[in-house]
């Protein structure tokens, strides 16, 4: 069941994918509807794949390397869903919906086994660390995404191209306001969960160097990231450069530390 639910998700993310490159192939208005629609029911079937996960692995069901890598992959499907719903475009969906698909094809290939047994308030505690800070990571890859698509169509207009991928991409502005709320966003996840991670890890002496290193470079990331934007005053194209040149760094030191950890069954 848990297997299908997962199939049935990535599934839906692809065909999200697929429906909002449809711009490109002909010009047509951007299916938000439709690709909206396929977002969502690809939420539902990734909501019911970890709600059976949970029922047969109780509070500690997030703790996993497979785990953690399905609910990252939701909640950048949700976080999808939101943006695309208020900004009424489907350009991001190109970019954010395939990467949900493969994260959770990537959580289902690692296996779907917590790394740690239901222990009651301590297994409540990680998971909430869990949830925050995915929301925060999520909101980041948001953040980035639009930075690209502003650097991607900044260019298109300067040089006075104005083909598909042009017409296509929403507007500068909003792509801006999607980077700077998404930052923000990211800002506040990533924030209570590293807080949370700290003090779990004094009150349960569970340090784990490459976590705490991975956890801050993140945090420092899109700290950087919002505070530059909301108290230096950050311009778009400097903060479109900063967010997809942060972000693509912590998925670098993310891989690093995942070839060399020999913790597998944990998500670092």
């Amino acid at each position: 069941m848990i297997a299908i639910a997962h199939f049935v998700a990535v599934t839906f993310y692809l065909a999200a994918a697929a429906i909002a490159a449809l711009p490109f192939a002909r010009r047509v208005k951007a299916p938000v509807g439709p690709v909206v629609l396929a977002l969502l029911l690809g939420v539902g079937a990734h909501a019911i794949a970890l709600a059976g996960l949970t029922r047969e692995s109780g509070a500690a069901s997030l703790t996993g390397l497979g785990p953690g890598l399905s609910f990252a992959g939701l909640v950048l499907a949700i976080s999808l869903v939101v943006v695309e719903s208020l900004a009424r475009e489907v350009s991001l969906t190109l970019i954010a919906a395939p990467v949900a698909a493969l994260v959770t094809i990537g959580a289902n290939i690692a296996g779907l086994r917590p790394f740690l047994e239901p222990q009651g308030a301590r297994a409540v505690w990680l998971s909430l660390h869990i949830i925050l800070s995915f929301i925060g990571i999520a909101a980041y890859a948001t953040a980035a995404a639009a930075g690209t698509m502003y650097l991607v169509a900044r260019r298109e207009l300067k040089s006075g191209r104005f083909g598909a991928i042009f017409r296509s991409f929403p507007p500068l502005d909003t792509l801006d306001r999607v980077n700077h709320l998404a930052s923000i966003a990211g800002f506040l996840g990533l924030t209570l969960g590293v807080a949370l991670a700290t003090a779990y890890s004094f009150e349960y002496r569970a340090v784990v160097v490459t976590q705490i290193i991975w956890g801050v470079g993140a945090w420092l990331g899109v700290s950087a990231l919002a505070l530059g934007r909301v108290l230096r005053g950050w311009q778009a194209r400097r903060a479109a450069v900063m967010s997809a040149v942060t972000f693509a760094s912590v998925v670098a030191l993310y891989v690093v530390f995942r070839l060399a950890s020999l913790n597998r069954g944990q998500f670092l």
